[in-house]
């Protein structure tokens, strides 16, 4: 007899509650129950490994338990293989949907036909859908797995079926009752190819209720908390409130990163005591290290030109476009998940925001050669003024090169100083970034641990803000000492440094570039300033 396998964190494909630790799934998706009972045809959309294939199978799972429907979730991705050929998306998908049927364990009468009709190309998907309602004794849902697999005319031909059967129901021609399409998309890209205005109400596409498109969010604290409490009592292990509240500040509730996370302590790390922040912070060092697939698809994006126009003025700080077509490429930055909101344009995620800056500066990196370990000065502590006299040798002879191959122009002087300070902190110390859109500034927060003289475990933290000074603009020291005024503040640190490159066409000769001097802020902080 086969003992049942213990229940693990899951990170790759859809959940099992027999074997995953998992959250309920549909309620994470209080709306969609409604919107089926009124027969709508909707959007679910939410970033990859957010938990949206689970919570639909659960969903379809629970609608055909109930004896009233039968509820079939599906997936398009085969059909991406066809690429414009929209009559052999539509071989590919029906013969998809009959597999999902087949694997159901539905009774024969709840089955669709077998051979599906016979009729023209382009109307092949419309018609086994409704000859297949036609037969069925139940109404029929569909959920549409990986729509976005579709490509170019392949998806306007299924859609426009859609349309078309949707909108001869009230006729009388059987249709499924509800259709829900699930992937990366918002609704306004499949109101615009059903034959919609993704910009106005239009009757004639079946989804056109952007108010109700649905978004699977993220897990709150509680939920992070709720879902570790599962392991707890399965095994014992506990999690400290502080690892609890650490993994939300990094993960900001991604579910993929709080699977992955707890997967890495317990299964690679083979943490067997009550797990803290401290084994937290390292399974996300580890994470970042190996770029696991799911960071690696993310990674793959950045270089793309509709990300990029997004992503750059993040890391710069400077002020976002405003036309209509930047407001598009934001909505396809935030479906992807690298963004949280599509107002304040903040990186979704510490995580996240560590993994863009570590990529970006890669080719930075390999530049530096100074060894890490001779900045710990012999009572353990960093030494960040060296490291900072260090960089500016680097800066001189090196940042001409580097700003004109980095690819992100416009962040180039950040990335590279990001780079150095990975480079030469990482080893032992952490650094944490916090940058946004529009706020002219990337602040920096240095953790460094050390033993102290009595063998107590001590944290120096320093703190750092980056300035640009552009072509046009004002000398940005003043602002940029209220502004690191404030980080100070709320670090509660005395001293800081603010660093400020020179972008200007009239900026002195790079070899003449690195002069430090000393300021303080309005509320009389000390802060080392460096102009390179």
């Amino acid at each position: 007899m086969r003992t049942r396998r213990a229940k693990y964190f899951n990170t790759a494909g859809p959940c099992d509650p027999q074997r995953h630790y998992m959250l309920p799934p549909t309620p994470r998706l209080p709306e969609a129950r409604e919107l089926m009972d009124m027969d709508r045809y909707f959007v679910l959309h939410a970033p990859r490994q957010t938990g949206k294939t689970t919570a639909l199978r659960t969903l379809a799972s629970e609608l055909t338990a109930e004896g009233d429907v039968a509820a079939l979730l599906f997936s398009c991705e085969r059909a991406k293989a066809a690429g414009d050929d929209y009559a052999a998306a539509e071989s590919l998908l029906l013969d998809s949907l009959r597999e999902a049927t087949e694997w159901s364990g539905w009774p024969d009468e709840l089955l669709p036909p077998d051979p599906w009709p016979q009729v023209t190309p382009g109307s092949r998907f419309g018609a086994a859908l409704s000859e297949w309602c036609h037969r069925c004794p139940r109404r029929v849902v569909l959920f549409f797995d990986e729509i976005d697999a579709l490509q170019g005319t392949s998806m306007i031909s299924i859609l426009s079926q859609l349309r078309d059967g949707h909108n001869a129901r009230p006729g009388g021609q059987p249709f499924p009752t509800s259709v829900v399409l699930c992937g990366l998309r918002d609704v306004r890209d499949y109101k615009t190819a059903s034959g919609g205005d993704p910009g106005r109400s239009n009757p004639a596409s079946p989804f056109n209720i952007i108010a109700k498109s649905l978004r699977l969010g993220d897990f709150t604290a509680d939920q992070i908390a709720e879902l570790y409490d599962q392991h707890t009592q399965a095994t014992g292990q506990e999690f400290t409130k502080d690892a609890v509240d650490r993994v939300f500040e990094l993960t900001q509730g991604q579910p993929w990163l709080v699977n992955a996370l707890a997967l890495e302590i317990i299964t690679w790390m083979k943490v067997t005591g009550t797990i803290t922040a401290g084994q937290v912070d390292e399974a996300k060092e580890r994470l970042i290290r190996a770029r696991a697939t799911h960071l690696d698809t993310l990674v793959r994006r950045l270089h793309e030109p509709r990300v990029e126009r997004v992503i750059e003025p993040i890391l710069a700080g400077t002020s976002p476009g405003m036309d209509a077509a930047f407001d598009d490429d934001v909505s396809y930055v935030h479906d992807l998940g690298l963004i949280r909101g599509t107002r304040e344009l903040e990186i979704a995620n510490p995580i996240y925001r560590e993994v863009l800056l570590r990529v970006l500066g890669d080719r930075t990196e390999r530049f530096v050669k100074a060894d890490p370990h001779s900045f710990v000065l012999p009572d353990g502590r960093f030494d960040l003024p060296r490291l900072l006299e260090e960089f500016v040798v680097f800066w001189r002879e090196h940042g001409e090169v580097l700003i004109r191959q980095e690819g992100y122009h416009e962040a180039a002087c950040q990335i590279i100083l990001m780079a150095f300070l990975h480079r030469l902190v990482n080893g032992g110390g952490q650094l944490d970034r916090e940058y946004a859109a529009g706020t002219k500034r990337l602040d920096v927060l240095v953790r460094w641990p050390y033993t102290g003289p009595e063998g107590e475990r001590l944290v120096q933290r320093e703190a750092m803000e980056l300035k640009v000074w552009r072509a046009g603009e004002a000398d940005p020291l003043a602002d940029g000492l209220a502004q690191l005024d404030r980080y100070l503040d709320r670090l509660s640190l005395r001293t800081g440094v603010l660093v400020v490159f020179d972008r200007r066409p009239e900026a002195p000769p790079w070899k003449e570039r690195g002069g430090f001097e000393q300021a303080r802020t309005p509320s009389l902080r000390e802060v080392t300033v460096l102009r390179v």
